[in-house]
């Protein structure tokens, strides 16, 4: 029974290390974050190339990509792509696989997020003479980027949450931390719940965050410059 009771002398004693590894797991979200919205733009600005192609070509790597699991992209990376001469620390082979694997989701959400600006907008670009990139710079995306955010911090946050799965190319985030700890204490009540706190009080500041985010956002966008 003594190992269904709460200790509060060892969840203390631990938590110190899983707030530790909690740093390994936000620095691997906020990375991994970074390189998702990058990618993101990347594959929807190339689905809106001229080239058929090029367009068909990234439809495919992302449907690709959106279709495999993320555990297999990770261990791909980690294992295979060493074969290749390309070999990453546990750390940014995780932030690789979170960043191309939600990078794939999120281009859907800035593609939507560019096909609802209004077509008189385009033409009033062209009519400017406005080069492609000074279009999407000081017009088209300052007006896509508040309908984007609420699906973008939801992409985040459930990558955030898909963290553990880096566990298992051995790096220490917080809940492997917590099974090390269980497995040599022979107590995992403690450590598993304050992971499930963790996740959940992060989980929770970070959808506030987006919302304030989303309400502070000006509804005409503003120009980047």
């Amino acid at each position: 029974m003594n190992g269904f009771s709460w200790d509060w002398a060892f969840a203390w004693e631990v938590l110190p290390m899983i707030l530790s590894a909690a740093k390994v797991t936000l620095l691997a979200t906020l990375l991994g974050s970074i390189f998702a919205i990058f990618m993101g733009l990347v594959f929807a600005l190339l689905r809106r190339s001229p080239s058929r192609i090029l367009r068909n070509s990234i439809y495919w790597l992302v449907e690709f990509i959106r279709s495999t699991p993320l555990l297999v992209q990770i261990f791909f990376l980690y294992y295979v792509m060493p074969e290749f001469g390309i070999s990453m620390s546990p750390l940014m082979t995780g932030v690789f696989a979170l960043g191309l694997h939600y990078g794939a989701y999120l281009s859907e959400v800035f593609r939507s997020g560019i096909d609802g600006i209004e077509k008189g907008q385009w033409e009033a670009a062209r009519a400017l003479n406005l080069t492609t990139i000074d279009t999407y710079k000081d017009i088209v995306l300052p007006q896509a980027i508040r309908p984007m955010i609420p699906a973008t911090g939801n992409y985040i946050i459930a990558m955030f949450k898909e963290t553990p799965q880096l566990s298992a190319i051995t790096l220490l985030e917080m809940l492997q931390v917590a099974k090390i700890i269980g497995s040599e204490n022979f107590r995992y009540l403690e450590p598993f719940t304050l992971v499930g706190i963790l996740y959940l009080v992060f989980s929770i500041v970070a959808a506030f965050g987006i919302h304030q985010v989303e309400k502070r956002f000006p509804k005409e966008g503003f120009t980047l410059k």
